[in-house]
């Protein structure tokens, strides 16, 4: 084994050995040693309780940020700029990539009307529909179809293949985007227009950009200085089908959005996720997505931080772009729907090792900086994989295995009374989510009945099993399996909508 690999190999191995470690060894000692492990769950209750407090009070600041930037006219900022060395919102072009392996028109209507919607120039808006091969040719005509109907509508609607098994490729949507930016590359020499003036926005394929996104994000792009040294982040709902889903669907992918909003709020942690945009310039400096990473999303904003030495950060956005709840014909599908969606998430720790291997071969990155990065990634993958096991299954542990003597000891006597105060806390983050979760409901449809107000509010007694259940094994699982060199593979969550008339 060559010593890159063999380096490779100790940083795949460190997220899922940090966790089983943690795992095994609470269990262990709860079983020898209670009261060391009574300590240490007192000790973690207080610091998830902090923690859940500072995370509530960044959510509710996020949520106050995005009420009042959603009333704002973008376009009319951008007019107001004018232009700024050669850059003003009227030359400024937005290109729109879907990546799309099966879904269907009744997919991509919803996503491409929702760009003509948009207030934005359409002469400046591009549109790449860039569809897998092996996707069989009745998505290919789907995409050709929509091609003809909405060419008239935009500056450009390109429509491409990607062809199946190009060298160094994994079967992943990085590959297929990277193949839709080379072709949108050679559309942009042959008009002979500027990479630097042109924003690329990588929706999956049942992404609805709110009305004001291309104006909000052009004024980003023309007011940042370090335009190009920037990824601009938007704030992900799941409000496509939220109505139609089933209950146990809607409160994980309202959580994805709320920790996204939160994520805002902390801009030396903020990192790409799904939807997002960049300079189309950077992208092809870098040289594009990754081709054979399944975290393509996440790894773009590594992949352009060591490219710059460090000198790289996401914008935030406080504007939200819509997709579809990952839910299922049955309650059996959708939690098995969610597990595997949450497993693909999880593996972005694969970014782990690609970043420490990044940090050995760049030595212009200060080592403060690659500690600290190197460190919130890690923890971040830790904590996810770590935290609903610990205080759902082990906290009662020293409890249960102590037996009475232990229970007559000052700590024994006071760990219900830590645990009974973070699941006070617990409750009321619950009560604040679910008030702003109402709030960023989209209108109900005619279909629905009034009712269904009740069960969404109802919906959040199932937060606390649900978390309990599957909170932390999809992240356990993605570093299992990095650990033991067991690589996944692009998994195509299947867009499920409810047909109504």
């Amino acid at each position: 084994m060559r010593r890159n690999d063999l380096y490779r190999r100790i940083f795949e191995i460190i997220p899922g050995s940090l966790t089983w470690t943690t795992l095994i060894s609470l269990l262990v000692l709860a079983i020898f040693k209670p009261l060391w492990v009574a300590i240490f769950i007192i000790t973690f209750d207080l610091y998830w309780g902090i923690r859940v407090i500072y995370l509530t009070t960044l959510l509710v600041f996020a949520y106050r940020r995005l009420e009042k930037e959603k009333k704002i006219n973008w376009l009319t900022r951008c007019e107001e700029l004018g232009d700024r060395h050669g850059l003003g919102y009227r030359n400024v072009y937005q290109a729109i990539l879907f990546p799309v392996y099966n879904e269907g028109p009744e997919i991509l209507i919803p996503s491409i009307s929702a760009l003509i919607a948009s207030n934005y120039s359409k002469d400046k808006m591009i549109v790449v529909l860039s569809v897998e091969e092996r996707a069989g040719e009745d998505v290919w005509r789907n995409a050709e179809m929509l091609r003809d109907s909405y060419r008239d509508r935009f500056f450009a609607f390109l429509v491409t293949k990607h062809p199946i098994g190009l060298p160094g490729e994994a079967m992943a949507k990085g590959a297929n985007a990277t193949w839709g930016a080379k072709v949108l590359k050679a559309f942009l020499d042959e008009w002979n227009i500027d990479y630097g003036h042109v924003i690329i926005s990588c929706f999956d394929a049942d992404t609805c950009a709110e009305k004001e996104y291309f104006g909000c994000l052009a004024y980003h792009y023309i007011t940042n200085p370090k335009r190009h040294r920037s990824s601009y982040q938007p704030i992900p709902v799941y409000n496509n089908n939220i109505w139609h889903s089933r209950s146990i669907a809607r409160v994980f992918e309202i959580g994805s959005s709320f920790m996204q909003m939160i994520e805002t709020m902390r801009l030396e942690k903020f990192v790409t996720f799904s939807s997002h945009s960049m300079s189309f310039k950077t992208l092809v400096d870098v040289g594009y997505w990754p081709i054979d990473m399944i975290s393509d999303d996440s790894v773009i904003y590594w992949k352009c931080f060591l490219y710059f030495d460090g000198d790289y950060s996401v914008i935030p956005m406080y504007v939200t772009v819509s997709m579809d709840i990952a839910t299922g014909r049955t309650r059996l599908e959708t939690i098995a729907k969610q597990y595997k969606q949450k497993r693909r998430w999880a593996w972005g720790v694969e970014n782990f090792p690609y970043l420490m291997m990044g940090f050995m071969e760049n030595d212009r990155i200060p080592l403060i900086k690659k500690l600290r990065r190197g460190f919130n990634l890690l923890e971040s993958h830790y904590t996810w994989a770590v935290w609903a096991i610990i205080v759902t299954f082990i906290a009662p542990l020293p409890l249960i295995l102590g037996g009475g003597l232990f229970r007559q000891t000052t700590i024994g006597y006071n760990l219900p009374s830590v645990s009974a105060a973070l699941l006070r806390i617990t409750l009321l983050t619950l009560l604040i989510c679910m008030f702003l979760s109402i709030r960023l409901l989209p209108p109900r449809p005619p279909d629905v009945k009034r009712s269904k107000n009740i069960v969404m509010i109802a919906q959040w007694a199932l937060a606390p099993f649900m978390a309990a259940l599957i909170g932390s094994t999809p992240a356990i699982d993605a570093q299992t399996r990095l650990m033991l060199g067991k690589y996944m593979h692009f998994q195509v969550t299947e867009k499920f909508r409810k047909k109504t008339n």
